[in-house]
């Protein structure tokens, strides 16, 4: 699949990948992504491709020119739903195409009361994606009732997998190993809330030395009152395997306690 290897150099460089989803405006506004042409300008020279639903991929101004890879979503729910974790598609692989994207992504909530349908549509979509030669990611969450630990990270992971991703984005636990042992294709860690700018980059160091291909941060970039100093940092420990004091020293924040 010469097409989609090729793409996929558009969004994992040299294996590695940081990527920023603003795909949040569906589940509920987001402070941060009320403009996302800003965001873009500010973080593009760092990130390695960036994460959009169609509506804003179609009238950006900027996307068009900038060099990081566009992977159009094609899931959504919102939080006023009877069931937010149930992930309706809401666009197509051909869509996304149509708007040049060098790569599409679907949610899946594993655990959830519609997870089996969920599972069905990625399988589906795996198989679409083969057939055009456009990259997958895969966003893999326990969810419902089910805990976030290693376990339940690795088996979704693994689902993923299994149906023929060809990213996953998982959230971070520890022995991260484990869940990268499972799966050879690159597996990057999703960021979460807006949190501490030193407890993420310890939790991207981690999950880095255990076998991560990068990240895919949202809110703690675009939620950032600097999001092109987050992106660095990040940019900076993903693709220079920098430390995450290392990092914070670099910005001239020493961090007390």
């Amino acid at each position: 699949m010469l097409g989609k290897r090729r793409k996929m150099r558009r969004i994992m460089k040299n294996g590695r990948s940081v990527i920023l989803p603003m795909d949040h405006g569906i589940t509920q506004p987001e402070k941060g992504i009320e403009k996302v042409d800003r965001v873009v300008e500010d973080v593009q020279e760092y990130v390695d491709a960036i994460i959009v639903h169609k509506g804003i991929a179609k009238r950006s101004a900027v996307i068009a020119d900038m060099e990081a890879g566009l992977i159009v979503h094609l899931s959504g729910s919102t939080i006023w739903a009877e069931d937010p974790n149930d992930k309706r598609i809401v666009t197509s692989v051909e869509k996304a195409i149509s708007l040049g994207a060098d790569g599409v992504s679907v949610h899946v909530n594993v655990g959830s009361k519609t997870e089996v349908n969920q599972i069905e549509r990625l399988g589906e979509i795996s198989e679409i994606c083969d057939w055009y030669g456009i990259p997958l990611l895969a966003m893999m969450y326990p969810r419902g009732s089910i805990e976030v630990n290693t376990e339940t990270v690795k088996h979704a992971a693994r689902i993923g997998y299994e149906l023929g991703a060809d990213i996953l984005k998982v959230p971070y636990t520890l022995r991260f190993e484990e869940v990268t042992a499972v799966c050879d294709v690159p597996v990057v860690i999703a960021g979460g809330s807006k949190g501490s700018e030193y407890e993420l980059y310890r939790r991207v160091e981690d999950a880095m030395s255990r076998g991560a291909a990068g990240v895919a941060v949202g809110r703690n970039i675009f939620n950032s009152s600097r999001p092109s100093k987050v992106a660095k940092a990040l940019h900076m420990i993903v693709h220079n395997n920098l430390r995450a004091e290392d990092v914070m020293e670099y910005e001239g924040n020493m961090v007390v306690g």
